[in-house]
């Protein structure tokens, strides 16, 4: 008898399952909490921007061999399958501002550096960490936001719409 419940079973838990994943926004108190959720082409951005951590910094570099801060997020969305501008101020322009708070993976964050506003981009990968190609001489890497030149740099966090 037990054989032929385990199939039954597996079916149960598993339409469970699906229904929990379909079933709306998440209730606490009685009311609906609105949960933002990162997009599966903003992790797959995530994801391939983070495998190319040692790649060389390369001014104009959009591919393996080499990037440039805007060309890591170009080059990594683009493999999300998701057109992104190629500099750094096109970027800018081209996403939604958000706040700290409500940060999600794949949300851009834009720097200060050299005196020219927002001239620096970034890839946050979640928990206060970003990936990105930080100049001439360096490699693509994870820095963090507390960082204390990041932080004085900081110059907002900006969202593809659609994502």
């Amino acid at each position: 008898m037990l054989r032929h419940s385990l199939p039954t079973l597996s079916a149960l838990l598993l339409s469970g399952a699906l229904l929990a994943a379909c079933g709306g926004p998440a209730v606490k108190d009685g009311a609906a909490v609105k949960e933002e959720t990162t997009s599966s082409k903003a992790n797959k951005a995530v994801n391939t921007a983070s495998s190319m951590l040692g790649k060389p910094y390369r001014y104009g570099g959009n591919n393996p061999k080499g990037f440039d801060c805007s060309g890591l997020v170009h080059y990594s969305y683009g493999r999300a399958g998701v057109k992104v501008p190629r500099s750094t101020d096109a970027q800018r322009k081209a996403t939604q501002p958000v706040t700290l708070g409500s940060l999600q993976k794949g949300d851009l964050l834009f720097f200060n550096e050299r005196g020219l506003r927002a001239s620096h981009v970034a890839i946050y990968v979640g928990d206060g960490a970003f990936v990105h190609a930080p100049s001439s001489g360096k490699r693509v890497r994870v820095d963090r936001l507390v960082d204390p030149y990041w932080k004085k740099n900081f110059a907002g966090a900006r969202r593809f719409l659609g994502l």
